[in-house]
């Protein structure tokens, strides 16, 4: 499935490379900015070495300075990727629906398809754009900062050891029981869809029989659901 969707990537790849690069050099310099704080205020303000502490002072400058260059470009070029593989990947689902067969065509529902090319391609949008800078920053930024805190001390930097396994289940749990809540807010989307074309498909018989209390009534609670579902769900990953 994912080397599926990753031949939507397409044009898009070198923007797709590019984000987890700069990435990384923005963990890097992240983790070396307390270091130069460290330094200007152990070796230089305690010393009175004014010329380190100018010195460090610059170098701790331009790393700030570039550290918030490079976020801002893996930034940039997460969300070109992301937004580029998202209208490829609607336009390689459009055309594929174009050749349903009849038998397809009775099996998914039209409220499911526009579900299937609109909140589902925005959600896998916002997936690929994660994967691309967050899953790739938290590991990079778990790895130099365990690095640096076993430099200053070892036997303290046991505390993350241990704390990291229990935080991974925990978010394991979490991300566990909250998916079978996200799994029920897209089907209710899709009953919304249905609800929305009908009585669109409908506008006249519904105005000619005065039943717009009815179909706004159908609407609200439908809408609700939504409403309630997604608003569980959330609650579990708060």
């Amino acid at each position: 499935m994912i080397r599926k969707l990753m031949e939507s990537v397409r044009e898009y790849k070198r923007d797709s490379i590019r984000t987890p690069l700069f990435v990384g050099a923005e963990v890097i310099l992240e983790v070396l900015i307390p270091f130069f704080m460290a330094g200007i205020i152990d070796m230089g303000l305690a010393n009175g070495d004014m010329p380190y502490t100018v010195r460090m002072g610059i170098i701790l400058t331009a790393a700030a300075f570039l550290s918030l260059v490079t976020g801002a470009l893996s930034g940039h070029f997460a969300a070109r990727a992301s937004a580029g593989f998202a209208k490829n990947l609607r336009k390689d689902m459009f055309y594929r629906i174009q050749g349903f067969s009849f038998a397809n065509i009775d099996k998914f529902s039209p409220e499911s398809l526009v579900t299937r090319l609109t909140t589902d391609v925005t959600n896998v949008q916002m997936a690929f754009q994660m994967v691309i800078r967050i899953l790739i920053r938290g590991p990079l930024m778990l790895v130099f900062a365990l690095v640096m805190a076993m430099g200053i001390n070892m036997r303290l930097s046991v505390i993350f050891f241990c704390a990291i396994p229990v935080l991974g289940a925990g978010l394991l749990f979490i991300a566990l029981k909250a998916h079978k809540h996200f799994e029920k807010v897209f089907q209710t989307y899709d009953h919304l869809n249905g609800v929305v074309r009908e009585d669109v498909a409908a506008i006249r018989t519904v105005k000619s029989y005065v039943r717009e209390d009815y179909e706004n009534t159908l609407f609200r609670k439908i809408s609700q659901k939504v409403y309630e579902r997604f608003v569980r769900a959330e609650k579990i990953v708060a």
